[in-house]
């Protein structure tokens, strides 16, 4: 079934993977997108010329947009990706989280009520979250279910917290077909330098220190990108409106692995003059820095069908072949404000 979707921040990492993925299946997309620092209309150079495709150029907290778009482009589905969602940088700066994540959300849910009354029939409005929504977990015990209580420690979570209680109230109180996801870490093509995974890939390749936070034990579910929007398409077309469906990789890795993983691959491709591992430096913890997330994903694998195509080592081989063949569009997004932040995030610790 061909829909039109109002995608809300586009031009990033997931919205844009979920962008080309929407398009390729027929379906009409209009993608909104405020292009702040990690917003990149480069991401979609080879669609953006496609007669299924626009951009606009907009903020999420713009009601009056946000109306009109629904209106005139008789939206069908919003699929609403746009979020500040670097936990390091909620720490530097709370106040951008609070506006984007919560507020922006409520405009949207509150543009869509309008616009779509409580007969929203076959319309959709999935709300991507986080799986750090619930928290930290302890190495023994069991992984986040759907309904696992929240407890969010850190501004970007609290945040995102904020929002998915906003989706969940606007469907009980108006019928707003709301879905929610909390997803896993993300990994693949076009991820913003400021992560994990690319940023290692980028530094090791310029032989720059690779800072790992405190011991380097902090675990994560890897999910790959392209399973993801897999898994948000199938959200989007068979979920039930009101449920929450949580998306991992079945990859927990601690965090120190990861970047030797890294290493070994860049050093088997591209060998250097001494081995990547060397580069290691361990740094301050960040506050409030969470120790394990992990997702059962049992309730999307049974009642949608959905489960996760990539095995870690392929999709990561995928990732850093990206890295190594796009270094264009890595010196492009590194910008001048991104080499500050970088220098405001890591380079006191490393000089510790």
């Amino acid at each position: 079934m061909t829909r039109t979707l109002l995608v809300t921040g586009g031009a990033g990492f997931i919205g844009g993977n979920f962008v080309r993925d929407a398009i390729a299946d027929g379906h009409r997309v209009i993608n909104l997108d405020a292009l702040t620092y990690a917003g990149n209309l480069a991401n979609l150079a080879d669609v953006e010329r496609l007669p299924g495709y626009r951009f606009v150029h907009g903020d999420v907290c713009d009601a009056a947009l946000l109306r009109q778009l629904l209106v005139d482009e008789a939206i069908d589905c919003i699929v609403h990706c746009a979020a500040e969602s670097h936990v390091d940088r909620s720490i530097l700066g709370p106040a951008a989280f609070v506006h984007t994540n919560v507020h922006g959300s409520f405009v949207l849910l509150e543009a869509a009520r309008e616009a779509w009354g409580r007969d929203a029939g076959g319309k959709r409005f999935l709300h991507v979250s986080t799986d750090e929504v619930f928290g930290s977990l302890d190495p023994e015990e069991p992984a986040f279910r759907e309904d696992t209580p929240y407890r969010p420690n850190s501004p970007y979570s609290a945040s995102k917290a904020g929002s998915d209680h906003l989706a969940r109230a606007y469907f009980h109180t108006f019928g707003l077909p709301v879905l929610v996801t909390h997803c896993s870490n993300n990994y693949g093509p076009y991820q913003f330098p400021e992560k994990l995974i690319p940023l290692t890939i980028l530094h090791a390749l310029r032989g720059d220190p690779l800072p790992v936070y405190g011991d380097g034990q902090h675990v994560r579910d890897w999910l790959y990108v392209e399973d993801h929007c897999a898994a948000l398409d199938c959200v989007l077309s068979r979920g039930r409106p009101g449920d929450t469906y949580n998306i991992g990789g079945g990859n927990q890795w601690p965090n120190l692995r990861i970047v030797e993983r890294i290493c070994d691959r860049l050093d088997a491709r591209l060998p250097a003059a001494r081995p990547r591992r060397e580069l290691i430096r361990f740094v301050d913890d960040r506050p409030g820095h969470d120790r394990r997330y992990a997702m059962d994903t049992g309730k999307i694998e049974r009642e949608l069908g959905w489960g996760p195509r990539h095995r870690f080592d392929t999709g990561l081989d995928a990732t850093i072949d990206w890295y190594v063949a796009n270094r264009r569009w890595c010196e492009q997004v590194q910008s001048g404000l991104y080499r500050e932040y970088l220098a405001t995030q890591y380079e006191a610790r490393l000089q510790a």
